[in-house]
């Protein structure tokens, strides 16, 4: 057999290559990981054992997803979706379990020669089966930017109560098997939990922040990685040792950080170790398919991937029909949960050490659960599609709305499409009224937009960040895309699609902050304001005003402090019409420098270069009608333009260096 090294190098060669293949067929990586573990498995060509180590290793990266689903929710955000988690959750997980004990109850009659299992086995299996993968589910919804969507936050909220539920369940399913002390077992391990998530939540909130600040103040990105790597590692040990999972003490690790101004730090810092443990975990899972079984009893396991499936499908888009859902979000959710999960192998393992479920049927179910995780990507991706099919009112609410958008655009040309139409929105929309700038806005609140649309407003219904309403709004169309709510999630989502159907458009984006600029720049938006820093700038101006300071040096520095933030406004490009008249600033200017065919600068990084120690620096680069980002890593190539901000001098230095 392979040596440690020469096993960890298969592993790694089958994985890139794996991950290639499936990335060249537009498939999602998962898959890849998940064909590499049946492939070297035990089950096929032997080349990679099982082990204990590597399971466990595994189980890190759940841990790590779980705290990057912690990260995008807070305390607060938690309880405002109680009655998703505790209402549509707990509903969906011990109806799944009811039906699952009712179906094996039924069966065990008919089939009375063949299936020996007691209400407690197919209890045990209930819960396996109630269980969806959180590890595929919330990857390719953060994929597709949906985590915020509606049923997204509905897929998340009932992920989020069956990683809860597995706790409960991994000590009820013992008992049940040895019941003779199940009320004070499960006392004891309730006691433990209430203590343990009250440390957790209480106490290491309060000392959380604190402890950050030190880190942080000591300026080193190492010592802040391992701060982090502690931090959730030593919650999920806290969790582990109360007899909770490793998964819950992520979560709510990752849920204390995010309502920290580190979050967004801590985010990026993680994904590297989360990305590369899920794929080790993706491959473990794969090991777990015996092929032969599969091949030998086919139909077997076909039919039990189908029965939990429908069902699981069915329950779920029900239930969410009775929360409140409508019918297209209903379905995508079913959609979303309908697959077997990680933790369910976990119960059912258990189910099996402890001998209440026959080994064979055993191998059976563990089949059909990770032939379900590997379809799971496919059904997702067609989950619209399937909605519109299934849905009637679905295809007809959409299709109406989109027409009525299209409708109303169809004639505009140059416009300024507007997304969301609350206060900002509509202060906009007067303005470019005012100018002669035609415009149409998007909201999803129907009683603003009917109030809005009597008005005379160019508003319509419909989600901007859905790629059907941007283009029967026209963006192909568009001069601009104007995102007036302060929602990044969102906003990149919404700047995806727009950059994927008409990549030239500038897009001005609206953020509270400046906590998320780098990340909205680096999503494709022209310029971010962040509303935090303009009302500053306002306050500070009336109270120079106030003061005695000259409204004409007031309107300078407010210039000036708005030139740092905004790129567009750093500097203006001069002409001959110029006059002194702007004081202290008329020395900073833009100025735009094509590079040709024989520019010494073309194949060249930027930081290469060294522009600004020449007096000036780069402000964009234009290639072709595409807006490159600016960074110290930009490759400059022949026909870009260059645009550069600095003194006469400086400007003419850094030109010549570029030419």
């Amino acid at each position: 057999m392979f040596s440690a090294l020469e096993l960890t190098l298969v592993l790694l060669a089958a994985a890139v290559f794996g991950v290639v293949l499936f990335r060249m067929l537009h498939l999602p990586p998962m898959l890849g990981y998940l064909c590499v573990g049946i492939v070297l498995g035990p089950h096929a060509f032997g080349l990679a054992e099982e082990s204990q180590a590597t399971h466990r290793l595994a189980e890190f990266g759940v841990v790590f997803l779980m705290f990057s689903i912690g990260l995008e929710f807070s305390l607060p955000k938690l309880m405002a979706m109680r009655r998703a988690v505790f209402g549509l959750g707990m509903a969906q997980v011990l109806l799944t379990i009811a039906a699952a004990v009712a179906v094996g109850w039924l069966a065990s009659v008919t089939l009375a020669g063949y299936l020996n299992i007691d209400w407690r086995g197919w209890f045990a299996l209930g819960g396996a089966l109630a269980m969806s993968s959180t590890a595929i589910v919330s990857k390719i919804l953060t994929e597709r930017l949906e985590l915020e969507s509606e049923h997204g936050r509905r897929i998340i909220s009932v992920l989020l109560f069956q990683d809860l539920a597995l706790v409960p369940l991994l000590i009820l399913v013992p008992a049940l098997a040895d019941p003779t002390d199940i009320g004070s077992t499960l006392m004891w391990a309730g006691a433990k939990a209430a203590f343990v998530l009250v440390l957790l939540l209480f106490i290491g909130q309060r000392l959380l922040r604190g402890w950050f600040r030190i880190v942080v103040q000591r300026r080193s990105q190492e010592l802040f990685m391992l701060n982090l790597l502690l931090i959730t590692l030593g919650a999920a040990w806290i969790t582990e040792k109360a007899g909770l999972s490793l998964a819950l003490g992520a979560f709510v690790a990752g849920m204390l950080i995010s309502e920290t101004e580190y979050r967004h730090q801590v985010e990026e810092d993680i994904k590297p170790f989360r990305d590369v443990l899920l794929g080790l975990f993706f491959i473990t899972i794969g090991m777990l398919l015996n092929v032969r079984l599969v091949l030998e009893n086919w139909w077997l396991v076909l039919l039990l991937l189908a029965i939990p499936v429908l069902l699981k499908f069915g329950l779920i888009t029900l239930l969410a029909r009775l929360f409140g859902a409508s019918s297209g979000t209903a379905i995508r959710t079913g959609l979303g949960l309908a697959q077997a999960g990680e933790f369910g192998f976990v119960l059912l393992s258990q189910a099996g050490a402890l001998k209440m479920v026959d080994p064979f049927l055993i191998q059976l179910i563990l089949a059909s659960m990770v032939l379900s995780m590997l379809v799971a990507p496919f059904i997702l991706d067609k989950m619209d599609a399937i909605a519109l099919k299934l849905s009637a009112n679905e295809w007809m609410m959409q299709s109406v709305a989109l027409t009525q958008i299209a409708a109303r655009t169809m004639n505009v040309q140059r416009h300024v499409v507007i997304a969301g139409f609350g206060r900002s929105g509509q202060s906009l929309a007067k303005l470019l009224e005012e100018e002669g700038i035609a415009y149409h806005a998007l909201d999803l609140d129907p009683e603003r937009v009917h109030e809005a649309q009597s008005a005379g407003a160019s508003v319509s219904y419909g989600d901007a960040a859905r790629r059907e309403s941007l283009v029967a709004a026209g963006i192909h169309r568009a001069a601009a895309l104007v995102i007036t709510y302060a929602d990044t999630p969102s906003a990149i989502k919404l700047m995806y699609h727009a950059h994927l159907l008409a990549p030239a458009l500038p897009i001005i984006v609206r953020s509270y902050d400046d906590t998320d600029i780098e990340k909205l720049l680096a999503s494709g938006a022209a310029e971010v304001v962040p509303e935090a820093i303009e009302g500053s700038l306002m306050l500070a101006s009336h109270a120079l005003l106030m003061m005695g300071v000259p409204l004409r040096k007031v309107v300078h520095r407010v210039q000036a402090a708005r030139g740092e933030r905004y790129v567009s406004l750093r500097g203006y490009f001069h002409g001959r019409s110029d006059h002194a008249e702007d004081g202290e600033h008329q020395n900073i200017r833009l100025h735009s420098v094509s590079l040709g065919e024989s520019a010494r600068s073309i194949g060249r990084e930027l930081h290469e270069l060294q522009l600004q120690e020449l007096g000036a620096e780069v402000t964009a680069i234009r290639r072709g009608k595409t807006r490159i980002a600016v960074t110290p890593n930009s490759v400059l190539e022949a026909g870009d333009i260059v645009v550069l901000r600095g003194d006469t001098e400086g400007i003419a230095r850094v030109e010549a260096r570029l030419l």
